[in-house]
């Protein structure tokens, strides 16, 4: 990790792929991560973490699946939202989005989804940035 500032547009600007998050930054043993994303991911749960969404740009929604109850997070830009622990959820979005989100260096992006991933969809544990962005000093 660089001991320099990130400017998170040159981040985001460093890559196309959607749903496939890259780490800016580590914070104790967090990763600060930033994705592109559209459409649907998949459902999916974090059992021992809650995750934490900030939208930079873009809207987002987040479905939340807790027991039958079924509801929508909607997030616009500078919006922040924690997905407790063990929630069932699906973050989507039409017209697209870039967020930055904090885990648990080492979180698998799908969680505990068992099913087949979509091919849309990267499932990783973040990648990292593979040129430098600082911010301006």
């Amino acid at each position: 990790m660089s001991d320099e500032p990130i400017d998170l547009a040159a981040a985001l600007a460093s890559f196309e792929q959607l749903w496939s998050p890259r780490v800016v930054a580590r914070v104790n043993d967090y990763d600060v991560r930033v994705a592109k994303v559209r459409g649907e991911y998949v459902w999916h749960a974090h059992r021992d973490t809650d995750e934490f969404f900030l939208v930079i740009d873009g809207d987002l929604r987040i479905r939340l699946r807790e027991g039958a109850e079924e509801r929508v997070v909607a997030l616009g830009p500078g919006s922040v939202f924690v997905v407790p622990r063990g929630v069932e959820h699906r973050p989507e979005s039409d017209g697209g989005a870039s967020i930055l989100l904090f885990e648990p260096t080492g979180t698998l992006t799908v969680g505990d989804h068992e099913g087949e991933v979509p091919d849309h969809i990267d499932a990783t544990v973040g990648h990292p940035l593979e040129v430098p962005v600082r911010g301006r000093t």
